[in-house]
């Protein structure tokens, strides 16, 4: 049976459970339709099923609702959530909300809401958790928290005014860079350019490299050109590249301007290549080491924590200078066989040359076939000098093969309208 009384934030990212208990999603936010002289009423719950698609769950196919769980009829209409006017979500739109009381006692904004069943069993908005604006001038001091009824609140806020969003992104912190990518391309769009501005650059640069092309378009208008340059500094060569050549000439200059040097200069470097090919597709930050250079030293390398996954699995030897294009390329060691040999062991010692290495103009398939038929996860490119240029990664292959829209696929393809009908069941048995 269902809590009287259920917080909101007690019930985000909580399992949805079908009445045989298996898992069918987890809740990513609430939906409300907004009443002018009521409490606003709850439709259902958002649910994030597999594929980080987000669907609708009407309020009436639940069985129960408590802080750790939500149990479900077992049916759930899986056609992607789209909101429709009228309608806000407490965790993405509501939470951070300025609200006056109507005692004339001033203003705060909403930390979390309760819902209840009101007389008829609906379940509505029935409290706000508040906190009033801080009154002492030290920055750790906060506001009173209290806690107040619906009916005893009033909207503070004007159109085109600014939301907190501090609430949100405590709720978004525990996301994966591509879970986050996927929820603030959901949100509208000034509540997105809300949350995109208060996201630190590395995180923000992180949920970019994460979206599709229209996807990256949307968002990087948000942005101030400062800002979106800085962003940029902060991502995977490659992907800036892959997104700086999506923007009209006039403001990619701008970018390209704004942008640190030697960041902006790989970028430049990267855009002459046909995307198709394996320059195009390559990063120009591998991770290099001289033939001296000692597995203890090469295990400290490919460990450090900014070092992406994919480019960690090999460590590249060249001769002198060591920074992209570098002096001639000697091989490549695996990350594998470094945990086989001694901290003491040179690396030089433990080059694979058996894998030749491929010029910037070698087509994708010539790419894929390369890292399918020897079993890498990468592979190095080079000049005609055999200057090694930079390192091609099997995600950078995957995300170039599959269609464009891969990512919002079905977010795309889908009806606009919600199918209100008796739902289907979630899963086949």
């Amino acid at each position: 049976m269902s809590e009287p009384k259920i917080f909101v934030s007690r019930i985000a990212g909580a399992g949805v459970f079908d009445p045989a208990g298996d898992r069918v999603g987890k809740v990513r936010d609430v939906l409300v339709t907004i009443r002018h002289t009521e409490a606003p009423l709850v439709l259902g719950l958002i649910v994030e099923i597999s594929g980080r698609r987000r669907v609708f769950l009407q309020i009436n196919r639940i069985t129960n609702i408590t802080p750790g769980a939500v149990i479900t009829t077992g049916l759930i209409n899986m056609r992607r959530f789209t909101q429709r006017g009228g309608e806000m979500r407490i965790i993405s739109e509501m939470l951070g909300r300025t609200m006056r009381f109507r005692d004339g006692s001033g203003t705060a904004r909403i930390e979390d809401v309760a819902l209840e069943q009101n007389r008829t069993l609906e379940w509505e908005v029935s409290e706000a958790f508040l906190r009033r604006p801080k009154t002492g001038v030290s920055p750790f001091s906060r506001g009173a928290t209290v806690l107040a009824k619906w009916s005893d609140l009033t909207d503070a806020e004007a159109p085109g005014d600014a939301q907190d969003v501090s609430q949100l992104l405590i709720a978004y912190s525990a996301f994966k860079a591509a879970d986050l990518a996927s929820a603030l391309m959901d949100l509208p769009a000034k509540r997105r350019g809300e949350v995109a501005e208060n996201l630190s650059d590395e995180r923000l640069a992180d949920v970019l490299e994460e979206l599709g092309p229209h996807d990256q378009l949307t968002l990087i208008n948000q942005l101030s050109d400062a800002r979106a340059a800085v962003v940029l500094d902060r991502m995977q060569p490659d992907d800036a590249a892959d997104l700086i050549a999506h923007l009209a000439a006039p403001r990619r200059e701008m970018l390209l301007g704004l942008m640190a040097p030697e960041e902006a200069s790989d970028v430049r470097m990267l855009l002459r290549y046909d995307p198709d090919t394996a320059g195009g597709l390559m990063t120009t930050e591998p991770l290099i080491c001289s033939a001296d250079t000692t597995v203890a030293e090469g295990l400290a390398l490919v460990s450090r924590e900014e070092i992406p996954p994919g480019t960690a699995t090999t460590v590249c030897v060249t001769l002198p200078p060591y920074d992209a294009p570098t002096g001639r390329y000697v091989g490549i060691v695996h990350f594998q066989r470094m945990l086989r040999y001694p901290p003491s062991e040179r690396l030089g010692t433990l080059v694979d040359d058996t894998v030749d290495p491929l010029p910037p103009d070698a087509p994708i398939a010539e790419v894929a076939r390369t890292l399918a038929t020897y079993n890498l996860t990468s592979i190095p490119v080079v000049d005609d000098n055999r200057r090694l240029l930079g390192i091609i990664t099997v995600d950078d292959v995957l995300d170039a093969l599959l269609p464009e829209d891969w990512r919002t696929e079905d977010r795309l393809s889908d009806a606009p309208a919600r199918d209100t009908s008796p739902g289907v069941t979630h899963a086949a048995r």
